[in-house]
């Protein structure tokens, strides 16, 4: 049989799609042909995901038809990609683990090659397959002890071996490194020259490749314009959407007032000669780093160059911490610390807490587990923690969806909900790791602007994980670059000579 251009391949026509008690995208109509390449761009929470999971038929539509033109567009054809499927093989691993440490099993329950499939020849496919992200030394690594950008790199190689006819990638960029956002640019580009269509989700314009032909946009709850690329985007810089405004500056929420430098002699945190390995892989070697209050940090490097890692030592999720010398708030962990006292004076937004936090809890209960560093909410909160709940959740622009359960937001909400949650308490250090992935340029700005504010205002001292040297905040002082050899290298960084005054808290 020979197709056109544009033969159809997947047909919407009047959908309304839903999402727990909730209807999306009301009266979409939308038709996917064959050699078309799509890019889906939206704001947080506009449903960009979750109609792409409909094209998958993994999300049910309560109105309109959904028709599949022949074999190819089954969903079994279909690759996925997206931070839900990230969250749930994670959430497979540590079952799996605590199931093995249970019955008294050691080792690592879950690798990336048993991962990409196990057999000889799928590890030789994802081989070939990897040269341009993963090295051969991670085919053996545990899925546990992979960073965000790690596993997002080799869940792009999963759906590539599966050998799809549609691949549809939910923010494919998001925490990766310069090097590999480049080489997985060209890997798509390779994957539409072979005849693999692919459908991309997006909230930052600058990703749209050059091999995408087509452009739909969301936005105000409805499909508002879709079309080819070049004709869409010219009609977007023509009228630009207002879009909806971020939360208005008002100053955090009861900003603790900061501490005299003489008060705090000792540093907050203190590393020594750190070594860190998996196997033979060494991630961290001889590293000596000192915090201390009101010092604001970025830590920057490529993907497995230990960002998380140097992260986790400090909040003891890596036990690694236990074989080093290493001092938080000026004692040496290890030494009958009590983990209820760190945990409070510490306040953590990360990929992996994301991943981590799936209670069926209310938004407004999220942050209010800050107060208690719970996963869930278990203990009854005062009237004073829930009024700065209420605050925090006005000031990142949620208050409307306060007792909407939590895992009914977007991935780009949800982050924004731990931001609140990490400083609701008011902490002594703040670490913030990759904390404007997959958020959409609006969100992004208000992030970028309420921890500006929160580095400048607030007795919190920050520790800041990026990729993006466009988003280090001018707050930030100095610069801990880590790289491939696990070499540190530390540096100073021009803060702003004349920062403005902090608002005043409403």
């Amino acid at each position: 049989m020979t197709f056109t251009p544009e033969t159809p391949l997947i047909t919407m026509h009047a959908i309304t799609l839903r999402k727990g008690p909730a209807h999306l995208l009301p009266g979409t109509s939308w038709q996917i042909c064959r050699g078309q390449h799509w890019v889906i761009l939206g704001p947080n929470g506009s449903g960009k995901s979750t109609l792409a999971r409909a094209i998958r038929g993994d999300v049910a539509h309560v109105r309109g038809t959904i028709t599949r033109h022949g074999p190819e567009a089954a969903p079994e054809r279909i690759g996925y990609l997206s931070f839900e499927l990230q969250e749930e093989i994670f959430q497979r691993a540590e079952r799996l683990a605590d199931s093995l440490s249970f019955s008294g099993h050691s080792g690592s329950p879950l690798t990336v090659a048993q991962l990409l499939g196990g057999d000889a020849v799928l590890k030789q496919a994802a081989r070939g397959l990897s040269a341009a992200l993963i090295t051969d030394a991670l085919m053996d690594r545990g899925i546990r002890s992979l960073s965000n950008g790690e596993m997002r790199k080799v869940l792009i190689l999963r759906a590539l071996l599966q050998k799809p006819k549609i691949l549809i990638l939910d923010e494919p960029f998001a925490g990766l490194d310069a090097n590999s956002r480049s080489a997985l640019a060209g890997l798509i580009g390779a994957s539409t020259a072979q005849g693999i269509q692919v459908i991309m989700i997006t909230g930052r314009r600058e990703e749209i490749l050059p091999e995408m032909t087509h452009l739909l946009v969301i936005g105000q709850g409805r499909v508002c314009q879709r079309g080819k690329k070049e004709e869409v985007l010219a009609f977007m810089r023509a009228f630009p959407a207002a879009g909806k405004a971020p939360a208005a500056l008002g100053g955090i929420p009861r900003p603790a007032p900061r501490q005299a430098a003489a008060e705090n002699t000792e540093p907050l945190v203190a590393m020594e000669n750190v070594r860190v390995a998996y196997g033979d892989q060494v991630v961290l070697d001889r590293l000596n780093w000192r915090v201390r209050h009101g010092e604001h940090w970025a830590i920057v490097g490529p993907n497995g160059s230990g960002k998380s890692t140097l992260l986790g030592l400090i909040t003891g999720e890596n036990l690694q911490v236990y074989a080093n010398r290493v001092r938080l708030f000026g004692r040496k962990r290890g030494e009958g610390e009590r983990l209820d006292d760190i945990r409070r004076r510490i306040g953590v937004v990360s990929p992996e807490l994301q991943m981590r936090y799936r209670r069926a809890v209310s938004v407004k209960e999220a942050v209010l587990s800050g107060f208690f560093d719970s996963i869930g909410l278990y203990r009854r909160p005062d009237d004073r923690q829930r009024h700065l709940a209420t605050r925090w959740l006005g000031r990142i622009g949620l208050f409307e969806l306060a007792d909407a359960p939590f895992l009914s937001l977007s991935y780009g909400q949800r982050r924004l909900v731990l931001l609140a949650r990490a400083m609701v308490k008011s902490p002594e250090l703040l670490l913030l790791d990759e904390p404007c992935q997959g958020l959409d340029p609006a969100n992004r700005t208000l992030v970028l602007a309420l921890m500006e504010e929160i580095g400048r205002c607030s007795a919190a001292t920050m520790i800041y994980v990026t990729h993006h040297p466009e988003e280090i905040i001018p707050c930030i002082g100095r610069v801990l670059k880590l790289d491939e050899r696990p070499v540190a290298v530390i540096s100073p960084r021009a803060a702003d000579p004349v920062p403005p005054a902090c608002p005043t808290a409403r």
